[in-house]
């Protein structure tokens, strides 16, 4: 009989951050799927996070990515994404709907969120998709003019493109990254919307990398998916290969499709972007949107899960915790922030709720 395999000791996890660290080790899905099933609170755990903690500093280093994003067209959503509240069904009104906001309320986000630390600006529209034509012009226009304003780096995250023309375009106005969420692996994500699906996300990845622009791309836990397909997700990132890797905890806001849920346990939620970090050692890894109601006063622990970027302001129709905190919570890790000169031309940016 094959011999039964066993959740990983403190050492062995040790050794596995070695091979990560030593040899370039690229973890297999049944050693991912058995490292989400260390106990909280044991020995593996501690060597899970402080092993994650390594590979992040070897790979990346000690600086962190702030990110910030607004919602620049904000509900009527026709997809129907169930975790979301501006989405087509939602009954959620907790949040201020409103067209693609003008410029003049483009560049002050951009000053705020630069005076928060934020190397990049994420403009998000709450819509199937931009369209050619007026809406994909008005788009470009204002990329340009926040660009020729030299307040932040304007990046978007505008839902499926219907072509490469779309992604050429917007790469030609400026934009330097599109952030695409796959939201969740393949096998669950017909469980969180019906009115697209997966491949069309695939898709819109390929026209994103095509054109050139840098990819963020990562996803949501907690939606009610396996830990087997969590290690699925992840290797689906390792496929697609993005530049930046936002990791949302899902809020069960009243009124979306998943309100039911219960948030992740925060021991959990740690083991998950430890993992994360040892299956993608090179990439950035964000914690992004849920944060608050996953971790509530033990937040500041996910600086130690071998992060190393934040969103800091607001989300999409949900607060964020101060930018203040953050930069302190930062500097008592003996991490350090990213300067705007060093992310003016890196991957930054995410989706929120």
């Amino acid at each position: 009989m094959p011999q039964e395999l066993t959740v990983p000791s403190a050492t062995e996890i040790i050794e596995l951050a070695d091979r990560v660290i030593n040899d370039g080790y690229m973890l297999t899905t049944q050693e991912g799927k058995l490292l989400l099933e260390v106990e909280p609170g044991s020995e593996a755990f501690v060597a899970l996070l402080a092993g994650a903690a390594r590979i992040r500093e070897h790979f990346v280093g000690d600086k962190v990515h702030f990110c910030s994003i607004l919602n620049a067209k904000a509900g009527g959503c026709t997809e129907n994404c169930s975790y979301c509240a501006q989405a087509s069904g939602s009954s959620n009104m907790d949040y201020d709907k409103h067209r693609w906001l003008d410029d003049g309320a483009i560049e002050q986000a951009a000053a705020s969120a630069k005076e928060n630390g934020a190397g990049a600006l994420g403009l998000v529209a709450a819509w199937r998709g931009v369209k050619e034509g007026k809406q994909l012009d008005m788009v470009c226009d204002s990329v340009k003019e926040l660009i020729e304003t030299d307040t932040i780096r304007p990046d978007v995250n505008l839902g499926i493109l219907e072509s490469q023309h779309c992604a050429d375009r917007l790469k030609e106005a400026g934009v330097k990254v599109y952030g695409h969420n796959l939201e969740t692996a393949k096998s669950f994500f017909d469980e969180t919307c019906s009115t697209h699906d997966f491949e069309e996300r695939m898709k819109t990845i390929q026209y994103i990398k095509q054109a050139g622009m840098g990819l963020c791309s990562g996803g949501i836990v907690g939606m009610g998916e396996t830990k087997e397909q969590r290690i699925e997700f992840a290797e689906q990132l390792r496929f697609i290969d993005p530049d930046m890797i936002p990791i949302n905890f899902l809020n069960p806001l009243e009124g979306t499709g998943l309100e039911d849920r219960k948030t992740v346990d925060p021991d959990e939620a740690l083991i998950t972007l430890a993992v994360y970090r040892f299956f993608l050692p090179e990439k950035n890894i964000m914690v992004a949107g849920g944060k608050e109601v996953t971790f509530g006063d033990r937040l500041h622990e996910v600086l130690g899960a071998g992060i190393n970027s934040v969103m800091v302001g607001n989300y999409l129709t949900t607060l964020g915790t101060d930018p203040d905190a953050w930069h302190k919570m930062v500097g008592d890790y003996g991490m350090t922030p990213h300067t705007h000169e060093d992310v003016a031309e890196g991957p930054c940016s995410a989706c929120g709720e």
